[in-house]
């Protein structure tokens, strides 16, 4: 007596019961943060415009030339973009397996993003301290909503890095640690295209 076999077709409900449905493992991720860039694009626009229009408000108040320090500027927008390439050296390493080499490079990168926010916020407080708080004029206010949003996206991917080196030194170069890898990469590489445009828009043409 031989047994019997009894398939299943797509038309039958029994097959869409029984078979499983195989996704690829974070195949919506990169799609999702790219929206999620987008998003963040279409926000620093609005900023962008705001400042456009409000940039030379001064409400008889300083203007950019009696309040940007362009050297500590240019030094804090070198750390920021240092930190861009050596993010890209976190990532070569992980291509290569490298466990060690890229939280070597994460933590470096780390240091960079903390010395930007640093000079950021002693740029703020020397502004604050002067008088030259959000409040004091349309221009000001406009420039504080746009640097200090990016100071805290900058943050944000801080505590990111951090996040992403404690999951790597106890998991390792899996699959999911690379794939938040280059999402983070994406994220900190766009913080980097924006900084340009807020100093060449805020303080280079600012002091023209």
């Amino acid at each position: 007596m031989s047994a019997s076999t009894t398939t299943t077709e797509p038309g039958d409900v029994s097959y869409w019961e029984t078979e499983p449905h195989h996704h690829e493992d974070g195949a919506s991720t990169s799609l999702g943060f790219w929206v999620y860039l987008m998003s963040d694009c279409l926000m620093f626009a609005v900023l962008f415009a705001v400042f456009g229009v409000l940039g030379q408000n001064y409400a008889a108040g300083p203007g950019p030339k009696a309040l940007f320090d362009l050297t500590l500027v240019a030094i804090n927008t070198g750390f920021l973009l240092v930190s861009s390439i050596t993010f890209g050296f976190a990532m070569l390493a992980m291509l290569k397996g490298n466990r060690a080499g890229t939280l070597l490079w994460l933590a470096v990168t780390l240091l960079f993003g903390l010395a930007f926010l640093s000079l950021e916020l002693y740029e703020f407080y020397e502004l604050i301290h002067e008088g030259a708080g959000p409040q004091r004029s349309g221009f000001l206010s406009a420039f504080f909503a746009l640097v200090g949003t990016h100071g805290l996206h900058v943050a944000f991917g801080s505590i990111w890095l951090v996040t992403l080196m404690v999951q790597i030194s106890k998991k390792g170069l899996i699959a999911a640690n690379r794939r938040r890898m280059t999402c983070l990469s994406m994220f900190w590489h766009f913080l980097d295209v924006i900084w340009i445009g807020v100093f060449t828009f805020v303080y280079l043409l600012g002091m023209i």
